[in-house]
């Protein structure tokens, strides 16, 4: 019996530009104070801002919050890699 992959409805919401949650996330590719790369499941996604902090990742969930100043949310098709081609929590735990 083939095991079907669950696909996690990709949501954003984020509370005075502050602070938020985004849902359907596979994958964080890179992120500091002023960017934070993530791998959704409708492509890459950029979080551009200020003082940029992850409070909370749960990838078995597919669920990230992130707080700080948020000023832009861009998208893309593709996969984006961060240094060494590898995503950020690959090389964490290597």
């Amino acid at each position: 019996m083939e095991e079907k992959q669950h696909k996690t409805v990709h949501k954003i919401y984020f509370t005075d530009r502050k602070e938020g949650s985004i849902t359907g996330v596979k994958d964080v590719q890179s992120f500091d104070e002023k960017e934070i790369i993530l791998v959704t499941e409708t492509g890459n996604l950029l979080v551009k801002g200020e003082e940029l902090h992850v409070t909370r990742l749960d990838l078995e969930k597919q669920e990230i919050d992130i707080g700080g100043k948020l000023d832009s949310l861009t998208y893309s098709q593709g996969t984006t890699k961060a240094k060494g081609g590898e995503g950020v929590l690959k090389r964490l735990f290597q």
